[in-house]
């Protein structure tokens, strides 16, 4: 599924603002991909909804690699 991105514009705090630049330099990661996944981890954790994603990247890779064991288990 393609994602459609749309600009906005918004004011923050400048201390805010310098941590999550901090965030991106440290990370060597665009601070554009800090912000989206700061609300998208925002949006997650107060929808309350859905699993948040690195608890599913977790619960896939360990599915992986136990899912033989799992079924064992759940006899």
């Amino acid at each position: 599924m393609a994602r459609v991105l749309q600009k906005f514009t918004f004011e923050v705090e400048s201390s805010l603002l310098a941590e999550l630049r901090k965030i991106a330099k440290r990370q060597g990661r665009p601070f554009e991909a800090v912000i989206d996944d700061a609300l998208r981890t925002h949006v997650e954790k107060r929808s309350g909804t859905t699993a948040r994603r690195r608890v599913m990247d977790a619960y896939r890779s360990s599915l992986q690699r136990y899912g033989v064991l799992y079924k064992k288990l759940a006899k």
